[in-house]
């Protein structure tokens, strides 16, 4: 029988080249509890105890192992054979996400380190290959109980309680292997503008010798909208080429929004002497998201949004969806109860995810897992972190906002030191700094200093209650949250959109799990009714501009999803999609 490879497919689907090698499935592993293994030399020779399948955490049951003991310490072996066709090549090893602190050998030879738990890294191994077969060791720390490290939902205790959740340790995300010419394309950077037609275009070529070039063809639906070539500077460590689109110029151009999620696709192919050096396909979306005159607005329009908070965990994967087709069908499920976003919460999603989000059409807030003190450590992590996600993500038209911090999570002391202000501000400025193009909230929430929309987090049940605080802007800056000021001290509202950017989270029992939530139905009536107060305040108020229910599925011991954990929907989707649509509903007096 022919063995599967778990999550087979292609793992960075915004730049993608022809050849590959997927390291997925059966590893050997080890913990690692007294922490000896660097000592003892295991990434020399170590014979390892354990198998795991990859890319599962060892807490998940897909794993194989199937433990939510703490193993800070843990290591990973493998062999693998170059393919004969790559011997003429650099071969990189791609690792999706490894949680926390990553140090690689292949051989017994160190290729790299990668400190950051839900980010992308490479090594160039090609020096460390021998032929015939080689051997790749990996070995993973990620402290349990370490707050200064950017966690998001995982606990720092044993069993999960509350609103925090089973941890993920060790490598989480596809492992895999891909050869490049000794000059390649590292790097590009789309940035699309609707208004002149045309997508800017930054790219970073590896090992220039002045005398390479970059062919660009941009075509949509089968049809060439563009052909052009731009120079490489043999200096110049980025290069930038504009390019319009001949559609636009015609005004035949697609725009990119959930409801027509039209997608341009690009062929580089970098080439010297005629000679093709390397050849990579992407795509764009045109799309627009701003703020003017205090309305949000996609492509132009104003533009409501409506999303629901999706944490990505999975009963058997936990942060690791099993299969991509799960990844897939979440978004389905969105937009099946009349969403049109998520809001992405604590954990970066994997670009598979938000490739999915691109195809079909759903607005994503990128939201950056949180460490729980602030530290200088925790500073330099989170800014560190933070930068190669919105990096690595750009190019994805579904992002439309990124959100740092969330509800003061690594900044407790907001009132009394000025640094973790100071440290919120900062994060709004170098967000825009990488990315100028989207919307950045400085604290999910409340307490924020400066953000492109004052949001909102909310858990009253009581329509009246919603209607009345939402009716007027005096009665909404009012409203302290939690018993936090919507804003920090110096800080004030400047007509920014409102958005509720958490509120519902009712709790309705339709599995053998027991959990909580902060209200509660008693049966689907109770749901629908429950569920139809809380959006329609929102939608009937004259100042909200958006809203984010929580949540998409039950997690863990908190069941106040719309679906259970799952994916069971818990009441028809056809209801909840015409309640999000505005339907009016009626319900029979209670009492």
């Amino acid at each position: 029988m022919t063995k599967v490879t778990p999550r087979s497919e292609y793992p960075r689907p915004d730049f993608t080249r022809n050849e590959w090698l997927n390291l997925n499935g059966q590893w050997n592993f080890q913990f690692d509890n007294n922490n000896s293994g660097l000592r003892e030399g295991w990434y020399l020779h170590h014979d390892y105890s354990q198998k795991i399948t990859v890319p599962y955490a060892f807490q998940s049951k897909l794993s194989g192992i199937d433990t939510i003991e703490f193993h800070d310490v843990v290591w990973y072996e493998r062999c693998f054979t170059i393919p004969e066709a790559w011997q003429e090549k650099k071969i990189h090893l791609h690792f999706g996400a490894v949680d926390y602190q990553a140090t690689v050998w292949v051989n017994g030879r160190f290729v790299r380190t990668h400190e950051g738990g839900h980010t992308s890294f490479y090594a160039d191994i090609t020096e460390a290959l021998i032929n015939g077969e080689n051997r790749v060791v990996v070995r993973a720390e990620d402290r349990s109980t370490d707050l200064e490290q950017p966690r998001g939902k995982q606990y720092w205790e044993v069993e999960s309680d509350g609103i925090f959740y089973t941890r993920t340790t060790g490598v989480w995300q596809t492992v895999w292997l891909e050869p490049v010419s000794p000059s390649f394309l590292d790097r590009v950077k789309l940035t699309p503008n609707i208004d002149t037609g045309e997508v800017s275009i930054e790219y970073l070529v590896q090992n220039r010798t002045g005398k390479q070039e970059l062919a660009i063809e941009i075509s949509y639906d089968g049809q060439m909208i563009a052909n052009e070539t731009a120079p490489v500077h043999p200096v110049q460590r980025k290069n930038k080429h504009s390019v319009s689109l001949k559609d636009f110029a015609n005004g035949e151009g697609k725009l990119w929004s959930p409801e027509a999620p039209n997608l341009y696709h690009v062929n580089f192919c970098l080439k010297e002497d005629d000679v093709i050096l390397d050849k990579v396909h992407s795509y764009f979306g045109m799309r627009r998201i701003t703020i003017r005159d205090g309305k949000i607005e996609l492509n132009n329009q104003p533009y409501y949004m409506k999303l629901v908070l999706d944490q990505g965990y999975y009963p058997e994967g936990l942060l690791t969806a099993p299969t991509d087709e799960d990844l897939k069908r979440d978004i389905e499920l969105t937009k099946e109860m009349g969403f049109n976003g998520v809001r992405k919460h604590q954990k970066i999603e994997e670009p598979r995810y938000l490739y999915w989000a691109d195809q079909l059409g759903l607005l994503v807030w990128g939201e950056m897992a949180n460490s729980h003190t602030f530290t200088d450590q925790s500073v330099k992590r989170m800014t560190s972190e933070w930068q190669e996600a919105i990096e690595r993500d750009y190019n994805h038209p579904s992002i439309v906002a990124w959100v740092p911090l969330n509800e003061s999570w690594g900044v407790p002391r907001l009132k009394r030191d000025p640094r973790q202000a100071n440290h919120l501000v900062s994060m709004y400025y170098l967000t825009k700094s990488i990315d100028s193009s989207r919307l950045v909230i400085s604290n999910d929430g409340w307490e924020h200093t400066i953000s492109d929309i004052l949001t909102i987090h909310d858990y009253a049940g009581e329509k009246d209650v919603l209607t009345d605080r939402y009716s007027e802007l005096e009665s909404v800056l009012k409203f302290t949250p939690a018993d936090r000021s919507l804003y920090v001290k110096g800080f004030q509202y400047h007509d920014e959109p409102i958005m509720v950017t958490e509120f519902g989270g009712i709790a309705y029992k339709k599995s053998a799990r027991q959990g909580w939530g902060y209200t509660s139905a008693s049966n689907d009536d109770d749901f629908i009714e429950r569920y139809y107060n809380v959006v329609s305040s929102l939608l009937e108020s004259p100042l909200v501009q958006g809203f984010c229910y929580t949540q998409i599925t039950d997690v863990e011991q908190e069941i106040n999803g719309l679906l259970t954990y799952d994916r069971k929907p818990k009441v028809d989707l056809n209801i909840i999609r015409e309640i999000n649509e505005g339907k009016k509903l009626t319900f029979a007096e209670k009492g």
